[in-house]
């Protein structure tokens, strides 16, 4: 067994596993996930399933279930898979269980080391969006302090090396005082802490999403200063991610069928499988006749290389009372450019920000396409509905940059 084999990852405030996936492609074993999101354990329970069945060469049964011609329960019991699925956690980390937490990590570790631990609270608090669109600037949301129980993880298990994962606006809210308590925190624990906002963009993501990276190591690793991660030269832009998947009106799905992928950018990065050809979750959300011909102009308009703004629009179409903020709250994908805007979670509640520039199909982004431009792999299934897919896609990690951190780090350990 390689020696990453035995590297192990504990995986706070999970996701949808997004961050993860990274260490478990270059060999970890991930002793638990924790999140409090019941859809999003069930996508990490999905793909630890899907993991293990590729460790012993039995994907097929995985295709099965995603054609929907077998239970995952039936899947669990014939591969004796349920300490996979038990390590997955649906909690929310806080006051009142962080402990309890604990000691569940602790009983599935044992006496043995915890080597890394990566994740990152939820970031609504620390966005600088958010705090512009809550009246106290966010002062007052509990979110703003779960990194504390991050580090009380971190207490307990003293992994050698750890990522904390966020958004940039982390740097400045409340007048940094989070960040800077965070930082001695951390470094109370014996860590040594170095940080970077990070554009996934320069390393091959196709979408300009800026993130702080903070990693921090203890005397027992190697690492010795913050790594540098190598930056992706690309050909591809964003439209080579989406343009042969099949056509779409708003409304309409292509869900849960056999397809073979064309396109050679995500033949080489590996987004389609062909052991696993099932195209799924290309699902395109309905809108009103009203939506549909804002979407129409913003495409029209796009075609100029201008983004339509709001207040450009015929009295007609326009039912928002704020006519000085977000003026681009339509905007289109551009696939000609190398990368898009931020796929985020409010996608799930609309999609006016990820307009698909096919004025023939006339929608926002299908949930699929969304995952693509996080770099999933089409074998990743998302669970719950339409809207909760969109969000754990919104709220992840892209594939492309937790599968340049992983392998980077555990060099380290």
């Amino acid at each position: 067994m390689p020696k990453t084999k035995k590297i192990k990852v504990l995986d706070l405030f999970a996701g949808a596993g997004g961050f993860s996936e990274g260490f478990v492609n270059a060999g970890c074993n991930m002793v638990a996930h924790i999140e409090m999101n019941k859809d999003a354990c069930e996508t990490i329970r999905t793909r630890t399933i899907y993991h293990s069945l590729k460790k012993i060469g039995r994907l097929s049964e995985y295709k099965k279930y995603m054609l929907g011609e077998i239970d995952r329960d039936e899947i669990v019991e014939k591969y004796n898979l349920q300490n996979e699925i038990d390590s997955v956690i649906n909690a929310e980390i806080k006051k009142d269980n962080y402990k309890e937490l604990i000691n569940q990590v602790r009983k599935k570790i044992g006496k043995e080391k915890m080597d890394i631990i990566i994740g990152g609270p939820p970031c609504q608090a620390f966005s600088i969006i958010g705090r512009s669109r809550d009246k106290n600037n966010m002062r007052w949301d509990k979110r703003n302090t779960l990194y504390k129980y991050y580090i009380e993880f971190l207490k307990e298990f003293k992994p050698k090396i750890f990522v904390f994962e966020n958004v940039p606006g982390l740097l400045s809210a409340a007048k940094s005082r989070h960040f800077n308590t965070m930082k001695r925190m951390m470094r109370k624990e014996g860590y040594e802490i170095g940080y970077k906002i990070i554009n996934a963009a320069e390393y091959g993501v196709p979408q300009r999403r800026r993130r702080v990276i903070l990693i921090g190591w203890n005397e027992y690793s190697k690492l010795i200063k913050y790594p540098e991660f190598k930056k992706v030269e690309r050909k591809y832009n964003v439209g080579d991610f989406l343009i042969n998947l099949p056509e779409l009106k708003a409304g309409q799905k292509v869900d849960a069928v056999e397809y073979n992928e064309e396109s050679d950018v995500v033949k080489s990065l590996k987004i389609c499988n062909p052991e696993v050809n099932v195209l799924e979750s290309h699902i395109a959300r309905p809108n009103t006749d009203q939506d549909l011909n804002i979407y129409k102009k913003a495409v029209l308009i796009k075609k100029r290389g201008i983004n339509l703004n709001y207040n450009d629009l015929p009295e007609k179409l326009k039912t928002h009372k704020n006519r000085k903020g977000f003026l681009d709250r339509f905007k289109v994908v551009d696939f000609e450019s190398s990368a898009c805007q931020t796929v985020v979670a409010h996608i799930s509640k609309d999609g006016h920000y990820y307009i698909h520039p096919d004025i023939k199909q006339n929608r926002s982004l299908s949930v699929r396409e969304a995952a693509r431009l996080q770099t999933f792999s089409d074998d990743y299934k998302f669970e719950g509905s339409r809207t909760a897919q969109f969000k754990q896609i919104g709220n992840a990690v892209p594939l492309m940059l937790s599968n340049l951190i992983a392998p980077k780090l555990i060099k380290y350990v």
